[in-house]
């Protein structure tokens, strides 16, 4: 319910001043006036909320609890209230539907009460809320966000999950390193001061286990200047148009491409079965890619559909996308069923995009391993070898 910063009079001529609950300006003065006190000024108390965006988990949720309750014929200031009053929700969460309550009572749209909480909702979610308010078909169009991120979410979560071992074994060879250099190698020092030359490789290794056992704080302000810098850098937008665009490239790139075209044939089908028109929907769908170096390939994209030429046509030629999506959309197009062919095709990249991403985490763990079995190897051969030649001169000796 609406919370209202209010003066009022008494019967006395006494000013009254405070806060209240109400569910519009009208039960707030039938309040008052039932109290005898006459309302001088009410004014709706703005929360405010420390904007972030919500997770696709919460959207998805969201979205489906908001279809379900106005499918069942309750009124959306109703619904809002009775989501925000989830126990299960986060407070960030229940302050943003309360605010979203607040703002609806007071008449504004729905859409345009969500973009003033940008960047709290994505654009995607934004527009289709836009194309529903003139459809009436809410409960529908929330229905269908809910299954877009629940895909999403999902796809994230098998992301996720897939990359806990590469995680584990990354670990393990940074404390395997560690107890090498910082705690074994020390011990066999004296041992080698003993011997009157040694090999380059052992050389190297004492001198890196010396530098880690005594100025390990040096090693560690350089792996955090490294990680803080590392993240402003890959920030910047040449250096990310850069990484984007290895990231299209040789046998990884074919399978991140798979990645790419399930998430803009996922989005693009959302919007377009919301209603919203085509050029629109490129333009939305564009940015949920996730890579700047396709997503600056799109300007010519939009052109060609401004200037009529078809959907496939127009991102057949783009680089980073697999060519089963244009030929798919072409089909939907001379078929006038390009609503259902980009559902079908969004359905099928996902399948294909989880298994993309089984294949990128499979490379990973051999090359972590192989990482691993060389640190060690070289620490073997730069240790043994000392030993070995001082063993060999002894027995010339004799």
């Amino acid at each position: 319910m609406p919370e209202y910063k209010y003066r009022a009079q008494d019967q006395n001529g006494k000013i009254v001043k405070g806060r209240t609950d109400a569910p519009d300006d009208a039960a707030l003065h039938r309040r008052f006036h039932d109290e005898g006190l006459t309302l001088l000024e009410a004014t709706p108390v703005i929360r405010r909320v420390p904007l972030k965006a919500l997770k696709k988990a919460q959207l998805a949720d969201f979205a489906r609890q908001l279809g379900t309750l106005t499918k069942a014929g309750v009124s959306l200031v109703k619904a809002l209230e009775i989501i925000a009053h989830d126990e299960s929700i986060e407070a960030y969460e229940r302050d943003i539907y309360l605010k979203l309550r607040d703002r609806i009572v007071q008449g504004i749209s729905l859409s345009a009460a969500m973009e003033e909480l940008d960047p709290t909702f994505p654009p995607l979610f934004i527009f289709m809320m836009k194309a529903t308010e003139q459809t009436g078909n809410l409960d529908d169009t929330a229905l269908r966000l809910a299954a877009h991120y629940t895909d999403e979410n999902e796809l994230e979560q098998t992301a996720k999950s897939a990359l806990v071992y590469p995680k584990i074994l990354s670990v393990l060879i940074v404390i395997v390193v560690a107890v090498i250099f910082g705690y074994v190698l020390p011990q066999f020092e004296d041992l080698f001061a003993s011997m009157p030359e040694l090999p380059l490789p052992t050389r190297i290794l004492m001198a890196i286990s010396n530098f880690v056992a005594t100025k390990w704080y040096i090693l560690l302000i350089a792996i955090a200047l490294i990680i803080i810098f590392g993240k402003i850098i890959v920030k910047l937008p040449a250096i990310r148009y850069q990484i984007d665009k290895i990231k299209t490239m040789g046998r990884w790139g074919r399978l991140t491409k798979v990645i790419y075209s399930a998430r803009f044939a996922r989005t693009l089908s959302s919007l377009y079965a919301g209603g919203i028109p085509i050029y629109n929907c490129i333009d939305i769908a564009k940015s949920t890619i996730g890579n700047s170096y396709i997503e600056a390939q799109f300007d010519d994209v939009l052109k060609k559909v401004a200037g009529g030429s078809s959907v496939s046509d127009s991102i057949k030629d783009v680089n980073g996308f697999i060519q089963k999506l244009p030929s798919s959309i072409k089909v939907g197009e001379e078929t006038g069923m390009l609503a259902q062919m980009l559902e079908s095709v969004a359905n099928d990249l996902d399948f294909y995009s989880r298994q993309a991403l089984m294949k990128l985490t499979s490379y990973i763990e051999p090359v972590m391993i192989v990482v691993m079995a060389v640190i060690v190897g070289f620490v073997m051969i730069a240790v043994i070898q000392p030993i070995y030649n001082s063993y060999a001169t002894i027995g010339a000796g004799t």
